[in-house]
This record gives structure tokens, sequence and C-alpha cells, in this order.
């Protein structure tokens, strides 16, 4: 699996995706990483990517040109995966989300920054929005390292055993895989 990763903090990156589980991941060609810098796609003097905000307000946004660029020119023209920002707006990121993500060959994450990104990102670019949880960081760059180890997971032959991800602690107390709710529907009640 393929996680495209856009950020204003690349160097936050190495030292999670270089330990454990993720980095034996990467050596063995079972998932990939690129974390690509946003700045690297403006085009003045001083690398800007905030603006204030175009409906006014306070704080700064993410300046949309810098993002769309970057996304258009690593992606291609025909994006075929989901582009997600990351942001405390989003659904709320949990083990089913997790799983709806694996089954996916790459993946786009948009991280964002400052007091959010301008909305033209939210209404062209990105297929969703996600949250880790209800409250406000700084940016994104720490739910797209939450989001890759949890996604990384449920890929074959990232944990060592098939089934640890089944048996974890709570996992077989809360979480039914979705084809056994289609085959079971009442397998909660157990």
């Amino acid at each position: 699996m393929l996680f495209e990763v856009f950020t204003l903090l690349p160097e936050v990156f190495p030292a999670y995706l270089e330990s454990s589980i993720l980095q034996r991941a990467r050596e063995r060609g079972l998932i990939d990483v690129r974390v690509h810098n946003i700045r690297d796609y403006t085009h003045d003097k001083h690398h800007v990517t905030d603006e204030p905000p175009y409906g006014g307000g306070g704080g700064m946004v993410m300046k949309p040109e810098p993002v769309f660029e970057a996304v258009a020119s690593v992606l291609g023209p025909d994006y075929g995966s989901p582009i997600i920002l990351l942001t405390p707006q989003g659904r709320v990121f949990d083990q089913r989300v997790a799983d709806e993500l694996s089954r996916h060959e790459k993946i786009a994450l948009i991280c964002g920054r400052y007091e959010g990104v301008d909305e033209r990102i939210r209404e062209h670019l990105v297929t969703d929005e996600i949250s880790i949880g209800d409250y406000v960081l700084t940016g994104g760059e720490l739910p797209a390292m939450v989001l890759i180890d949890a996604v990384a997971r449920f890929l074959p032959g990232v944990i060592g055993h098939a089934q640890a991800t089944v048996e974890e602690s709570f996992e077989a107390l809360f979480w039914v895989p979705p084809e056994t709710v289609a085959q079971e529907p009442f397998a909660l009640l157990r």
C-alpha cells in the first residue's frame, strides 16, 4: 500500500516511520510512505503557504495553489484514490475506518495547518475528511502518522500473525468485520 503524504513539516515523519513495525513493513515492501513538502510547490521567494481566509475571520489558512499543485504533480490528473484531509471537522477515525482504508492500494493524506485550509481544497480536491478525535492539534502530521499506523496493521504480513488484529483486546469486544455483520446482523449482540 502506498501512502502519499502532503505536509509543511516533512521532517517529523522519518523518526516514526523508521522504527519498529512500520520500518519492517517498509523494508519488506508491504507499505511505502512518500512524504511531500507542500512548500516545494510554491513560486514565491519565501515559499508562503498561508493567507487570510477569503471570507474573513481570525488566523490564516493554507493557500489552495500549492496544495493543488503538489497533489496534481504527485498523483497525476486521474487521482483514482482517496484524498484525505486530516482535520478536526472530519469523520472520526476508528477501527472500522482503518479497515475500510486498508482496502485501497493508495491513499493521499493532506496534513492541515494554521486555522485550516482554504475552502476550495475541501470543495474541489479532497474526497474525505478525517479527525482522530474531538480536540485540536497544531497540524495534521500526528493524525497522519496515527492513520498510517492503524491502516498498515490491517495489511497482510505487517503484523506477524494474521489473527493478531482480530484478537486484540478491544477489537474482539467492540468491532466486528463488515462482512460478518452482513452475514450475521446480530453478531454484535453476542
